[in-house]
């Protein structure tokens, strides 16, 4: 590829080799509903692996349009939904197996009291580190400049709908703790785009790991310090095997799998420091409950064993205009106005793992959310915050 072609801004979790920087293997459907559970409600927050709606424009078009568009939803919805997927994300099949409903995008909600069901706060294209720190060495996109550090903010503003206040009245104590006693926290991924958004600068991979830990941790313990008591963490996922990455990579940058090695390498790093850092968490916050979910290995055993869990492609894009072998051009993806008509959706979206290059499909995310749940991928065991 020159080095003058110029690229237009991709959509979200950009990852790819030069950014230098998601159910049981036989079964088909959603991890079965728990008998007991102590959740009423799901507080959920991350990136694009993770937003149920907060992306969509206000006109529908936009930077994000294309999730607007079909065939984005087409699986389980019938229509888009502003999901990055074919139809459910791992939050969703993990609020169905709770016998929960699916999760509102806050921005849906916003200005209306809250009843207290809960709320998605991800949005796609949200970095760790805050939006300043982009514009400050000339790296923004423009496009999100939301941070999970807004989404911390968000949250408040949800409590607030809720009666809780923050100050010390009895009726605010009682309604803060009514807003949080009962509620999973989940963390879906967030990282990913910190990494892209470095692309071809001077702030160096480390530097980006260093910040979007300390600030992502620093969001945990606020939500610690806000009550929550039973959380989930995910870590990031081997983004080298996404079909962009393959896709815009040399072919002599592999790994034993296939995956762009460089990218996942990076990823690999960055899990081990994050986990170190919950552990901390979990020493100075002991009556909490703080499970990781390892993203990075459940998604490497789909890729190493596809046929075990149903899968077929596992770096092909289902939904995608291209040659052979990716079915991907960065410049007509998926839903897209430069899209051809050759960008449908495959024919089973089921049996591939990624849907437009950059995400994951409803049967992926599927598999996934069943080996985070039922599975041996999270630590500890997904049960012990049922108890």
């Amino acid at each position: 590829m020159s080095a003058s072609v110029q690229l237009p801004p991709l959509p979200l979790l950009l990852i790819t080799t030069i950014i230098t920087a998601l159910f049981s293997s036989t079964t088909a459907a959603a991890a079965a509903p728990t008998r007991y559970h102590p959740f009423k409600k799901i507080y959920a927050f991350g990136d694009s692996f993770t937003d149920t709606g907060n992306t969509r424009p206000p006109s529908g078009g936009g930077f994000f349009g294309h999730v607007s568009s079909p065939p984005y939803g087409s699986t389980y919805f019938h229509r888009p939904t502003n999901r990055y997927s074919d139809g459910r994300l791992v939050i969703d099949f993990v609020a169905q197996s709770l016998s929960l409903p699916l999760l509102p995008p806050y921005r849906s909600l916003r200005g209306a009291r809250n009843n207290g069901g809960g709320a998605n706060f991800a949005v796609g294209g949200a970095t760790a580190i805050k939006h300043a720190f982009f514009v400050k060495n000339n790296l923004t996109l423009d496009n999100t400049p939301v941070s999970i550090q807004t989404q911390l903010q968000w949250f408040d503003e949800s409590l607030r709908s809720q009666g809780c206040d923050g100050n010390t009245s009895t009726a605010a104590t009682a309604a803060c703790a009514a807003a949080v006693e009962d509620a999973l926290f989940w963390v879906g991924e967030i990282g990913v785009n910190d990494y892209a958004y470095t692309l071809g600068s001077e702030v160096s991979g480390k530097t980006i790991r260093r910040l979007s830990i300390a600030t992502v941790t620093n969001f945990l313990e606020g939500l610690l310090k806000r009550g929550a008591k039973k959380m989930v963490v995910q870590g990031l996922p081997p983004a080298g095997c996404l079909t962009l990455a393959m896709y815009l990579s040399p072919d002599d940058d592999r790994d034993e799998l296939g995956c762009v090695k460089t990218v996942n390498n990076q990823a690999q790093v960055h899990n081990s420091v994050y986990r170190s850092k919950l552990n901390g968490l979990r020493a100075r916050y002991p009556k909490a409950s703080i499970v990781y979910l390892d993203y990075w290995s459940a998604y490497r055993a789909v890729v190493r064993s596809p046929g075990k869990y149903r899968m077929k492609e596992k770096f092909k894009a289902c939904c995608g205009s291209g040659d052979p072998p990716y079915n991907f051009n960065v410049f007509a993806t998926c839903g897209s106005p430069g899209a051809s008509a050759a960008a449908a959706a495959c024919p089973d979206p089921s049996r591939y793992v990624n849907w437009d290059g950059v995400h994951l499909t409803e049967g992926m995310y599927r598999v996934l959310a069943d080996l985070f749940v039922n599975g041996s991928f999270s630590t500890p065991r997904f049960a012990t915050l049922l108890a």
